[in-house]
């Protein structure tokens, strides 16, 4: 018996949340990307204390839905997984590029641009492989994928973007060791540049921690 897996372009259309009313009065727009196990307007309820005038959220929907439970009542969704990862991320980094152009951020508002946990993986490769400007790069309870080096993100340096990399000492994903060791690699990649905050807890987003970043 033979296998041969075969490849084929269709097109696709999937959604996206976003939080609040963008106006003359918008200051910052976040493009938040969340974690496994979300659905991109459940996400959006830890941006809601934001004030609302000042921001706009847009929140990118994972394209791979799946039930959290065995009732099959709870929905959740994942970007990428382990399987032909290469041809998955071009397809997720093409949907983020749909969202980013129809959105059409003005260049007078910031752009903040945040990844908890699974999301991050993906934020740092749109941002690296489209050497996407923003004004300030968020990576929460999340790791820097292996293939990006430090020179992917030299042209923030340029741009000063402010850097901002979170995690929890209690995060029960991450060992004492693989902490030390992400810190290390966040060094390095972002060439000391990035400020690495600490928290008490777990694996958890922090609304609090959310509102400090403007």
């Amino acid at each position: 018996m033979e296998f041969m897996e075969k490849q084929i372009s269709y097109k696709v259309t999937n959604t996206y949340t976003t939080l609040n009313v963008f106006s003359e009065k918008t200051q910052n727009v976040w493009i938040v990307l969340h974690g496994l196990g979300y659905l991109s307007r459940f996400f959006l309820r830890y941006f809601d204390e934001l004030p609302p005038d000042e921001n706009y959220i847009i929140a990118p929907q994972a394209p791979s839905k799946y039930y959290l439970d065995k009732k099959y009542k709870y929905v959740g969704a994942s970007w990428l997984t382990k399987e032909n990862t290469a041809l998955e991320t071009d397809n997720v980094l093409a949907y983020l590029d749909g969202v980013y152009k129809a959105e059409n951020i003005p260049p007078r508002c910031r752009l903040l641009i945040f990844g908890f946990s699974q999301g991050v993986s993906i934020v740092a490769r749109w941002v690296a492989k489209r050497q996407l400007k923003c004004d300030h790069l968020v990576f929460y309870a999340g790791e820097v994928p292996r293939e990006i080096a430090a020179n992917d993100f030299k042209f923030l340096n340029q741009n000063q973007t402010k850097i901002t990399v979170i995690v929890g000492n209690k995060d029960e994903y991450l060992t004492e060791q693989r902490l030390t060791d992400i810190s290390k690699r966040i060094q390095v990649v972002f060439e000391g540049r990035a400020e690495q905050l600490v928290f008490e807890g777990g694996h958890e987003v922090r609304k609090q921690i959310i509102n400090g970043l403007i």
